[in-house]
C-alpha cells in the first residue's frame, strides 16, 4: 500500500463472543459476521481489561490499564448536571483519534460514547453524532448529538447510526485523507429497560419461539445477592439491580437480547456492503469487536462483572469477539488461538498506520497484533497472556490457567483467590486456589500478575494502594472502609 489504511472499528455494547455464529452459537442468526470471519482472522481467545463499558472504551482509546487512566468504573452519566462543563474524561491523554487525527487522517465517532458529556466532540473528533445516555435505556426514541445539531431520533439507535456512518464513509471516498471512523453500536446492550423493551425490531419474530437452549439455566448465586448489596449501598445513584436477580431465566429478555445482535450484524453488513461498492475493502482495516463480555446466566449471574461480589471475571463476562479484515493484507478464514485484548488495537492501529506515540513516560500495556495479522508466527516475541481487573479484583489469563487475585489490604470483607483450570475445566466451576497440588502453579501466576501491575499503574489511578477512579466507583462502601471515609472518586488528576 503506498497510502494510509482507513480505520473502520465497530464497537458493540456488552456482548460475550460466545453469542456468535462464527464462535459456535447454533441459535443466533449472524450471516454478516459469519462472512467476514470467513474473510479475516477471527480471535478465539480475545478478552477484556475490565467488564465495564466506560473503562473498556477508555482502554480501547489509551491503549492503558483502568489503573493508568484512572476510569475504573461506568461514568455514571445520570450525575451528569454535577459534571464539570464540557468533562470528557479522557481530556489531556493520548488518544487513538488525537495521534491519529495528527497524522492525517480524519476522525469520527458514530454512536454511543460513555466516556463524558456527549453534547460536543471529545478530543481527536472531528465528526461527532452520538446518543445521549451512556447508560442505554432504550433502543429507540432517543436524543441525538449531531455536529452541534440536538435532535429526537425515534427509529432503532443501531439502524440510525448505521446509516450515519454509511453518510460518512460516502463523504470520506471523496477526501484525500484517510478516515478513521469509529463505530460503538449501543447494542446489544442487554439490561433493563431497553431489553424488557417491547417495541419489536425486525428480528424478534426470528427468535419468538427460541428455546434459548445456548444459554445456561442456572440458580442464582450468593456472589450475586452479595453483588447487588454493596451496588445498592456503594453506588452514585439510585440504580435498580433488580433486574440483576430475574433476568437470567426470563426468555423474553433472552431473546429481545438476541434479536438486538441480529440488529448489530445487519449493520455490519451494510458497512461491508459499503467498502465494498465504494471499492476502498483493500484500503480498509476492518475490526469488529466489543467493549467486554456479558453474563446472561453462565454462574448464576447477569450482567457485568461488577454484577458479583468479589467480581467475576469468568469467560462470560470476560470473552470477546474480535475479527479483524483487510483484504490482501490479513490472510482470510485464518483463526488466531493467542491470548489477546480488545486494549491491543491501539498500538495496531497506530502501528498499521504508521503513527508514532509521544513518549509520556507510562509504559502501554497494548500490544502490536500487525506481526499476527500478518501470518508472522507469535513463537518467542508474543507474552501469551491477558490481564484485567474489576476494582477489587485482577486477573490473569493464560492458555491454561486463570487466576482471579483479590485485593488483600485493609477490610477485603474476607474475600479469596480463585484458580482455574481452563484448559480441564472450561466452565470455571472448580476453585484450585490454595490446593496444595497446585501451590506452584498459584505463585508463579500471582508473580506474574503482581509484576504486571507493577509496571502498569499510576499511583494516583491504583485503587489498591489508596488511589482514586476517575468519577464512579461500584464499590464505595467497599474503599471506604479500607481507606477511610475521606476516599472518593474525582474528575481528574492534579
Amino acid at each position: 500500500m503506498t497510502t494510509k489504511p482507513n480505520i473502520v472499528l465497530i464497537f458493540t455494547d456488552n456482548q460475550q463472543a460466545s453469542t456468535l455464529g462464527c464462535y459456535g452459537n447454533p441459535e443466533i442468526h449472524t450471516p454478516n459476521l459469519d462472512r467476514l470471519a470467513g474473510q479475516g482472522m477471527k480471535f478465539e481467545n480475545a478478552y477484556c481489561p475490565n467488564a465495564y463499558c466506560s473503562p473498556c472504551r477508555a482502554s480501547l482509546l489509551t491503549g492503558t490499564l483502568p489503573s493508568q487512566h484512572g476510569i475504573h468504573s461506568w461514568i455514571d452519566d445520570r450525575n451528569m448536571a454535577e459534571w464539570p462543563a464540557g468533562w470528557h474524561a479522557l481530556n489531556g491523554m493520548q488518544t487513538l483519534p488525537g495521534l491519529l487525527q495528527n497524522n492525517g487522517y480524519d476522525t469520527a465517532l458514530i454512536g454511543k460514547y460513555h466516556l463524558g458529556e456527549p453534547t460536543s466532540p471529545a478530543e481527536g473528533f472531528d465528526h461527532w453524532v452520538t446518543l445521549e445516555d451512556g447508560h442505554v435505556r432504550s433502543f429507540y426514541r432517543n436524543r441525538i448529538f449531531d455536529n452541534g445539531v440536538v435532535y429526537q431520533q425515534p427509529g432503532h439507535s443501531v439502524d440510525f447510526f448505521t446509516s450515519k456512518a454509511l453518510d460518512y464513509i460516502g463523504a470520506q471516498t471523496v477526501s484525500s485523507k484517510p478516515f478513521f471512523l469509529f463505530l460503538p453500536y449501543p447494542a446489544p446492550y442487554g439490561h433493563w429497560p431497553a431489553t424488557k423493551e417491547t417495541d419489536e425490531n425486525r428480528h424478534t419474530r426470528r427468535y419468538a419461539e427460541c428455546p434459548m437452549n445456548s444459554v445456561p439455566r442456572e440458580p442464582i448465586t450468593k456472589k450475586a445477592v452479595d453483588g447487588f448489596l454493596i451496588n445498592q449501598t456503594g453506588s452514585t445513584a439510585d440504580l435498580d439491580f433488580s433486574m440483576l436477580m430475574r433476568a437470567p431465566n426470563d426468555l423474553p429478555t433472552l431473546r429481545n437480547y438476541y434479536s438486538q445482535i441480529s440488529m448489530v450484524d445487519d449493520g455490519v453488513g451494510e458497512i461491508m456492503k459499503s467498502l465494498d461498492s465504494h471499492g476502498i475493502e483493500e484500503d480498509t482495516l476492518l475490526v469488529f469487536t466489543t467493549d467486554h463480555g456479558l453474563s446472561i446466566g453462565q454462574h448464576g449471574f447477569w450482567g457485568h462483572g461488577g454484577a458479583s461480589f468479589p467480581s467475576n471475571l469468568h469467560r462470560a463476562a470476560h470473552s470477546i469477539p474480535l475479527i479483524i479484515r483487510q483484504k490482501g493484507v490479513v490472510p482470510e478464514a485464518e483463526t488466531s488461538n493467542l491470548m489477546v485484548s480488545n486494549m491491543d488495537l491501539y498500538s495496531t492501529i497506530l502501528s498499521h498506520t504508521g503513527t508514532s506515540v509521544p513518549d509520556s513516560g507510562c509504559q502501554l500495556p497494548s500490544r502490536n497484533l500487525m506481526p499476527v495479522l500478518k501470518g508472522k508466527p507469535a513463537v518467542d516475541w508474543w507474552d501469551d497472556a491477558v490481564y484485567s481487573e474489576q476494582e477489587e479484583t485482577r486477573v490473569i489469563r493464560t492458555q491454561k490457567w486463570a487466576l482471579f487475585k483479590r485485593f488483600d489490604g485493609p477490610c477485603n470483607k474476607g474475600i479469596t483467590d480463585e484458580l482455574f483450570d481452563v484448559e480441564n475445566d472450561p466452565s470455571e466451576t472448580h476453585n484450585l486456589a490454595g490446593n496444595p497440588e497446585y501451590a506452584g502453579i498459584e505463585a508463579e501466576l500471582n508473580a506474574m500478575l503482581t509484576e504486571f501491575f507493577r509496571k502498569h499503574v499510576r499511583a494516583e489511578a491504583d485503587l489498591w494502594n489508596g488511589g482514586t477512579p476517575i468519577q464512579n466507583s461500584m464499590r464505595q462502601s467497599f474503599w471506604k472502609d479500607a481507606w477511610g471515609e475521606q476516599w472518593s472518586p474525582v474528575y481528574q488528576y492534579d
